[in-house]
């Protein structure tokens, strides 16, 4: 076995040992178990003697503390493992208690905002600052969210809510009210796709609870059965068709997945979750679910993806997503949601993302093995 003073001796000599250095083995791992940072934490350095760091993969943790064995390296080690069950009291999970709830890059208000999660969405909580958590949605997209927005649970109290009736709010806009009449006070604003327990169902309104206990009130034709819309939607071309124009006009929003607002993916995103399909979070993710469909092939429906081509030097780059309408159209959201042309003759014809044209992907009629997340399911 090396010692540790052998150990960060191969790290700067490593032409004249076999072994790779501490640092090759940390981003071999982390390039195994989390390439993406979006949807994962590993975060672990070399610190004087230690290895510090945290990580939500504890098998990620297991193999590099394995391979730096094997390579002959004996390190101190100082990984957290989120999440952190005794800083959070083994509250790890936690319930949207807002409309939408705003998730950000840092745990601060003026941190880029990198997505958003509507009123009743089960998180994982990973770990605590402040009054700040770092979240995981059903999604894996992970990020820091205000705990004032959030009612953090046990597992058990997760489960049993989970367990009960909900409504769906299925109107753009809204509000719940302290009383079973429009004109007395409002508990909350509500967005499309919020969830509350059903409580009690009067005359023309239902009775609701919030994560947080609050009760409110919601007028029957705003909201529907979370179980029936759910058996009731199906997806279809005329079905997205019809949700994307719902949603013309709409403000982008970088970070945005909900009608307050929506960027490019988040767009797309709000479309075919309307029609019960959830899409990855981001463009370049969403750019490897579906079946990839020639430009001469595309139906009503399909994802196009834009961006930087591939060269020797590097790879592709997606960096903006529409849907295709036919008639060399396509809808997205590029300032407002808009509809564009890639015919030249055309008054929207979009020459910026014309030129930079990638490739599609077909999403409806497919499964899991596709990567096509059914929310009947």
């Amino acid at each position: 076995m090396l010692c540790l003073s052998n150990a960060l001796f191969a790290q700067t000599n490593q032409t004249h040992t076999s072994h790779p250095t501490i640092q090759t083995i940390i981003e071999q791992v982390k390039k195994k178990y989390a390439p993406d940072k979006r949807v994962a934490v590993f975060q672990v350095e070399l610190d004087s003697n230690l290895l510090v760091g945290k990580t939500n993969l504890p098998l990620a943790k297991k193999e590099l503390l394995s391979r730096l064995q094997s390579n002959g390296y004996t390190l101190e080690e100082a990984i957290r493992v989120l999440p952190d069950t005794e800083e959070l009291e083994d509250k790890i999970y936690a319930l949207v208690n807002v409309s939408v709830a705003n998730i950000r890059t840092m745990p601060k208000e003026s941190a880029e905002l990198s997505t958003q999660a509507l009123l009743g969405t089960s998180l994982k909580v990973l770990e605590k600052e402040r009054n700040w958590y770092l979240v995981q949605t059903p999604d894996h997209y992970i990020g820091w969210v205000d705990g004032g927005t959030i009612k953090r649970k046990l597992k058990t109290e997760v489960d049993t809510y989970q367990s009960q009736a909900k409504l769906m709010f299925a109107k753009p806009f809204g509000f719940a009210y302290a009383e079973a009449d429009e004109n007395t006070q409002t508990v909350s604003d509500l967005t499309w796709g919020d969830l509350l327990v059903v409580k009690d169902t009067l005359s023309d309104f239902y009775e609701v609870a919030y994560p947080d206990a609050r009760k409110g009130f919601i007028a029957k034709r705003e909201a529907i059965s979370y179980q029936d819309w759910k058996k009731m939607t199906t997806p279809s071309p005329e079905s997205l068709t019809k949700t994307a124009f719902r949603m013309m006009g709409l403000p982008y929003l970088w970070g945005g997945t909900s009608w307050k607002g929506v960027d490019c993916s988040g767009y797309m995103r709000m479309v075919y979750q309307t029609n019960g399909i959830l899409l990855p979070r981001d463009a370049s993710q969403q750019a490897f679910v579906g079946e990839d469909v020639a430009f001469e092939n595309l139906r009503v429906g399909d994802l196009l993806f834009f961006g930087e081509k591939a060269t020797p030097e590097k790879p592709e780059r997606v960096v903006h997503v529409g849907m295709w309408l036919g008639n060399n159209e396509f809808i997205h959201s590029s300032g407002m949601v808009r509809i564009s042309s890639f015919d030249k003759d055309c008054a929207n014809y979009d020459a910026g993302n014309a030129n930079r044209y990638l490739r599609a992907k077909h999403i409806l009629g497919l499964g899991a093995e596709k990567g096509v997340v059914s929310l009947k399911n």
